[in-house]
Parts: C-alpha cells; sequence; structure tokens
C-alpha cells in the first residue's frame, strides 16, 4: 500500500497526460467527420449514379473493414507504397495526424449511414408541404428535413460517439500516446517504474467516467428535442 501512494503521484501526471492526447483525438475526429460524414450521405444518395455507386463502395469498404487496419495503412502506407517516409510528419505530430485522418474517414462513414438513415425516415408528405408553401430545396432541407433528422439520429448518433470513446485506444498500434499507451509505460520501466500493472486497470475509470458524462449530455439533447415527438 505504501509503494502505491509512493507511485499514485507519478502514475496519475502521466495518465492525465495521456487522457488529454485521447480527448484530442476524440475532439478532433468529431469536428472532421460529423460534416464530412454530411456530406458524404449526400454522395450516396445522389441521383447521380456513377457518383452514388462509387460512395457507397467507398463506405463498404471503410465500415467493412477494422479501424486498426486503416490505422496501419495510412500510417505506413506512404513509406510502403509510395516511399515517401515522414509523410505524416515527424515522431508524435505524425502519428496523431494519420490518427485523425484514419478516425475521420472512418467515422464519417459511419456517420454518413446515420444521416442517410435521418434523412430518408422523415415522411416524403412534409418536403411536399413546403413546396406547396413555395419553400426553396434549401429551406425545406434546414427547416424541415435537418431539424426533424436531428431528433432521429441522436440515439444512433450518440453509440456511435461513445463508442468512439473507447475507439481512440487503438492509436496505440501506431505507437501514439495516448492514456493506454501511457498506463502500459509502467510495465515497462518508464519513470522508473516497472512491472505496475494497476495503472492499466486505473484507465477504465477515466473512460468510465468520459463515457457517463457523454451518457448524460445525449439524454439531456434527447429531452431537449422531444418536442419532435408526434
Amino acid at each position: 500500500m505504501d509503494l502505491f501512494f509512493e507511485q499514485f503521484p507519478t502514475v496519475f501526471s502521466a495518465l492525465n497526460d495521456g487522457f488529454l492526447q485521447t480527448l484530442k483525438v476524440f475532439i478532433v475526429t468529431l469536428l472532421g467527420a460529423l460534416p464530412l460524414g454530411l456530406i458524404i450521405s449526400f454522395g450516396s444518395m445522389s441521383k447521380f449514379k456513377p457518383l452514388s455507386a462509387v460512395v457507397k463502395t467507398f463506405v463498404w469498404i471503410i465500415r467493412g473493414t477494422p479501424l486498426m487496419l486503416q490505422l496501419l495503412i495510412i500510417y505506413y502506407g506512404p513509406g510502403i507504397i509510395l516511399h515517401i517516409y515522414n509523410f505524416w510528419g515527424q515522431a508524435e505530430t505524425g502519428r496523431f495526424i494519420a490518427t485523425i485522418v484514419a478516425f475521420i474517414i472512418n467515422y464519417a462513414c459511419y456517420f454518413s449511414e446515420i444521416y442517410r438513415g435521418g434523412i430518408q425516415g422523415v415522411p416524403h408528405g412534409q418536403q411536399e408541404a413546403g413546396q406547396v408553401l413555395g419553400l426553396s430545396k434549401s429551406q425545406i432541407f434546414f427547416k424541415i428535413t435537418l431539424l426533424q433528422m436531428i431528433k432521429r439520429i441522436v440515439p444512433p448518433m450518440s453509440n456511435e460517439i461513445i463508442t468512439l470513446v473507447k475507439d481512440t485506444s487503438l492509436a496505440r498500434i501506431i505507437a501514439f500516446q495516448e492514456i493506454i499507451w501511457s498506463s502500459e509505460a509502467f510495465l515497462k520501466g518508464s519513470y522508473g517504474i516497472s512491472g505496475a500493472v494497476w495503472p492499466l486497470f486505473f484507465t477504465g475509470v477515466y473512460y468510465l467516467l468520459f463515457s457517463g458524462i457523454l451518457t448524460i449530455l445525449f439524454g439531456l439533447i434527447e429531452k431537449k428535442l422531444s418536442y419532435f415527438r408526434s
């Protein structure tokens, strides 16, 4: 027990640093994937068949292969295939850029299917009513379709976003120093501590708290949007 209290300040500091990296990946991924997913959904619903076919095939490939594999290909691919080494930059910065590129593409494809389902789930009669009122296509989308779509997509979107919290741990496969990587360092002798297993399990507290906060937040959002219920 005395050893635990001696190690705790060092471990806590390292885990906090790792969690900040995890949080950074989470935030940047959402900022990129949410709008990109909407764009991809428009492509998959396009009436121009060649475009929709290409977009649907791309989404199928991304959704059908592991995120870990995509991380490895995006990070190591330029060097192996194109012989462009340090394509993403040096050290931790390069790993971070490759990580967010992989995460944004992956989650944008998942979000695009959620957007598509939400948009197509809005009764077509409401769009026709907007046309009768003389609204333009953009006005119908933003004032009728989009607002009702948001209500429909909050539950599945919240599940994907909470999954993203846990998926950030996959970044360690390319040696990005997120929270799991930071905790594993104490097994390997970093910071003068070796063979310490408890920091690895302690990371679960960070994930549980973060997921719990998001669960409460999405619950509040669903209540705010309850006026769309029929």
